[in-house]
């Protein structure tokens, strides 16, 4: 046996770390861009909305102040994830 090593009985081996080796594709996602599952739901449900709105300001169904302020609190009730650039 290697020097400072014993056999898997003995104690210098309880101090050991594995660290599994992953490829790109099996990277784990750093936690800061993780969304819940909350998140995901309220990004996807806030551009419909937003998509939604644009279509009837396009149409002529509502006014720009209008798709405005219904945007405005589509961003409050949905807070999609770039809510502070927007």
């Amino acid at each position: 046996m290697a020097e400072g090593w014993t056999s898997s009985l003995g104690r210098e081996n309880e101090n050991m770390q594995v660290t599994k080796i992953t490829s790109p594709a099996e990277a784990p996602v750093p936690a800061a861009h993780r969304l819940t599952e909350k998140q995901f739901y309220d990004e996807i449900n806030y551009h419909r909305a937003e998509k939604l709105t644009k279509k009837m300001l396009e149409k002529g169904l509502i006014t720009s102040d209008e798709c405005d302020r219904i945007l405005a609190e589509a961003r409050k009730i949905f807070v999609p994830f770039l809510a502070e650039i927007l």
